[in-house]
């Protein structure tokens, strides 16, 4: 089968979307199928084009053996108009990216039109889902809408989006994506429920498709010390890995309290990544006079799969808000492959995760004081973090590799062609 991905994040921009996607693409080739991209010049999170795709409207290049075509859009970061204008001029210099793909499968099929099999369309952004639909529509083909994140609910629970005319078109506007999208899919169980309960979308056309993880970059790996010496990190501290995006749904204030009680012991903090919040969550470190705390900016996967072979555990957060449990947290699966065990600051889906694995120590959202005494209690009892970290890596292998995901993915979806044709 032929899939051609539309999303406004890829690879080298680095983030959930980019690594969830780059790795299903990977294991679509491994299973004999081909991959064709259209996205948007690499932005994320700076909100600055990328230098080497400054001053162009369209690019194509070829991403390992995949054929991407990129269109320019307004790039922006945070909140507010800009952020819409960086959404909305993307979907519609999205239809360039997509016109050039079929241009070039004509040519190459020799043929009057050339269509993918199903176009994958990710949301976030929930407008793209438009440009999807439309392309999908027009080519006669089928429309498979991802739902990474349940949007607009998620930022009206956040309360980042007020009841009025925008929150009630956008609700329209995921509405109807739902009834024309051919499949939807999503990554928690719990979504799934919502979906058909709340949502009215036919059971027949919602698959399952959780994040995974690539254990052949994210695995355990020993401490190196010419690395840890590279990067001018203590060699007499422990060291908690956040990697990941700083948004304001995760919450992050509480890692800064846990770092303020554990000021006097030998633990450091070190938050990889980038994001909205990350700039307010910095100054209120500043504020704070933390010198336990570290940011880095982006990392790619391997450097942070390398990075984690220094830490005594990693850590995900979430903000406690209504639609808490019906997400599942990422960032708790390659701490899992590496070995490491969880500090899991959230009441998402990932919880029955780490409780069945018996993979890390779980905490309630904003709980700075368990936060602590679960840090401590791992530097004081160095067998126990181990065995924690192991068991996260054997359930992560029998149950998340991405080659298992996308199997059982590609399996649901033929299941689902029998009961629901596209």
């Amino acid at each position: 089968m032929h899939f051609l991905v539309l999303t406004q994040y890829f690879p080298p921009e680095t983030g959930a979307p980019p690594i969830r996607l780059a790795a299903m693409i990977r294991e679509l080739l491994h299973f004999g199928h081909t991959v064709e991209v259209v996205t948007a010049f690499p932005n994320y999170p700076q909100g600055k084009i990328f230098p080497d795709y400054q001053g162009h409207f369209y690019q194509q290049e070829e991403w390992e053996g995949v054929q991407v075509h990129r269109v320019w859009m307004y790039a922006a970061t945070g909140a507010g108009i800009k952020r819409l204008l960086n959404y909305f001029s993307f979907m519609i210099t999205a239809f360039w990216g997509l016109r050039k793909a079929q241009k070039k499968a004509q040519k190459k099929a020799q043929k009057k039109a050339q269509k993918p099999d199903y176009l994958f369309v990710e949301s976030p952004p929930l407008f793209l889902g438009i440009t999807g639909y439309l392309a999908a529509k027009w080519w006669g083909v089928p429309f498979i809408l991802n739902v990474a994140d349940l949007w607009p609910d998620t930022v009206k629970a956040l309360g980042l989006m007020r009841n009025g005319f925008a929150l009630r078109q956008a609700e329209k506007l995921e509405i109807f994506l739902y009834r024309k999208a051919s499949y939807v899919t999503v990554t928690a169980t719990s979504v799934h429920q919502i979906l058909i309960n709340d949502k009215h979308v036919p059971a027949h056309k919602i698959l399952l498709l959780p994040n995974g993880v690539d254990t052949q970059i994210f695995k355990p790996q020993r401490a190196d010390a010419v690395f840890r010496a590279n990067l001018n990190l203590p060699i007499d501290k422990h060291l908690i890995l956040y990697a990941g995006t700083h948004g304001y749904a995760h919450g992050m204030e509480v890692i800064l309290q846990a770092a303020q009680l554990l000021t006097d012991t030998n633990v450091l903090f070190l938050l990889v990544g980038g994001g909205s919040d990350k700039t307010r969550i910095q100054q209120l470190c500043e504020k704070k006079g933390l010198k336990n705390v570290l940011f880095w900016p982006p990392h790619p996967p391997e450097f942070i799969a390398h990075l984690y072979s220094l830490t005594l555990a990693g850590i995900s957060t979430v903000r406690d808000f209504s639609l808490v449990k019906y997400i599942r947290s990422a960032k708790t699966i390659p701490i899992m492959a590496c070995g490491k065990p969880v500090l899991f600051c959230s009441a998402d889906e990932g919880m029955q995760l780490i409780t069945k694995a018996n993979a890390g120590i779980i905490i309630a959202p904003g709980d700075s004081v368990a936060l602590a005494d679960a840090v401590q209690r791992l530097v004081n009892d160095p067998n126990y973090a181990a065995e924690l970290g192991n068991n996260g890596r054997v359930y992560i292998e029998k149950h998340l590799q991405w080659s298992i995901v996308v199997k059982n993915w590609l399996q649901q979806l033929r299941e689902m062609e029998k009961i629901n044709p596209p």
